[in-house]
């Protein structure tokens, strides 16, 4: 059985990634693909990896229906149309922030509030290693930030193992790369200024500590810095335990939570260059690499996580979450494992 997708925002680099992913999955049919600026013309004249797609960008604002709706666009669009997406597809993925949150609250504390509260206990948070259960037959999908993922990915053993209550003092440094800011990054995000940076651009109060906060239950200490690489974010944890804990303990955490996952590996000092997670390891796929080393002389943890921005913090997951939802083949056209060696991701 085959599904019909649009991708509504697609000039952008999500919905770039969106529309390469689905083009290549054997369940989905993309039929539209819409961008303001760009209509009428070719998929290929803003992505020129498809430009072998013989699809054109269409008015946002004549949407046709589909089976699955993928809305790549800035926070607060789909809150505004998210009855035409809904009237337009029997399953919506939203790749912004509008519905990563359980409550208006949540809104109104760290964005700028929100115009369909109503909606907000109907959508399902896109991480599967989280919230696969309630994801299935799920019609209301929110992908999360990729900055909460790669830290709730790195952490989340931790709490199934029973190492962290949520009480611990954790801090949480990220660096993440330029494709993180969108298409339209602004004069912080030219080659310019950009190259050779590492530039912490939010110290504190980031906003994806709010999911962060609710889906581990566990208030951090998170800073991210702009770095010089296009795609990735990678996560430092320093977790300081209430008890010591041991290396097998670790590994006994870390294989309990991610098994059985498709899409996770544990990377945690082994021979070779690549010791622990690394965006460049990972550049392309929706792969996340997690791992971990032990400080005993500061009785501190120092967790790490590894994921493509785009990728797992995004189309990827979203296409992820959608696998799930239709009852698909979770790695269905997520099974590209990535290049090596390979230049600045």
């Amino acid at each position: 059985m085959s599904y019909t997708a649009s991708v509504v925002g697609g000039s952008g680099f999500a919905g770039g990634e969106l529309l390469r992913l689905l083009d290549g999955h054997p369940e989905f049919e993309v039929v539209q693909a819409t961008s303001r600026s760009y209509e009428r013309k070719t998929v290929g004249h803003q992505h020129p990896n498809l430009r072998g797609m013989d699809l054109r960008f269409s008015s946002p604002g004549d949407l046709e229906s589909v089976d699955v709706l993928f809305a790549a666009t800035p926070h607060g669009v789909s809150m505004e149309r998210i009855d035409d997406f809904r009237d337009a597809a029997d399953t919506v993925v939203d790749l912004s922030a509008d519905f990563r949150l359980s409550t208006e609250g949540q809104y109104d504390e760290w964005y700028d509030g929100h115009d369909r509260p109503d909606l907000l206990a109907d959508a399902e948070y896109a991480l599967p290693e989280i919230n696969r259960e309630n994801l299935a037959g799920a019609d209301l999908i929110a992908s999360g930030g990729c900055n909460a993922t790669a830290t709730i990915l790195g952490l989340k053993p931790l709490f199934d193992a029973g190492v962290l209550s949520g009480d611990e003092d954790v801090v949480v440094d990220v660096k993440v790369g330029s494709s993180e800011g969108g298409a339209g990054g602004g004069a912080a995000s030219s080659h310019p200024e950009r190259s050779g940076i590492v530039r912490p651009y939010a110290p504190t109060g980031h906003r994806h500590e709010a999911e962060i906060e609710e889906f581990l239950g566990l208030s951090v200490s998170f800073t991210v810095h702009a770095v010089d690489m296009t795609r990735g974010a990678a996560a430092t944890c320093h977790v300081f335990p209430d008890d010591p804990v041991t290396k097998k303990e670790m590994w006994s955490a870390y294989r309990g939570s991610y098994g059985d996952e498709p899409f996770v590996r544990t990377v945690a000092g082994g021979g070779g260059v690549y010791r622990y997670p690394e965006p460049k390891a990972v550049a392309g796929t929706n792969n996340a690499e997690v791992g971990f080393e032990i400080d005993p002389g500061n009785e501190r943890l120092v967790v790490f996580s590894a994921i493509d921005n785009m990728m797992k913090g995004s189309a990827g997951q979203a296409v992820h979450a959608a696998n799930v939802a239709l009852g698909i083949e979770e790695t269905a056209g997520l099974e590209f494992q990535g290049l090596h060696p390979v230049g600045a991701p």
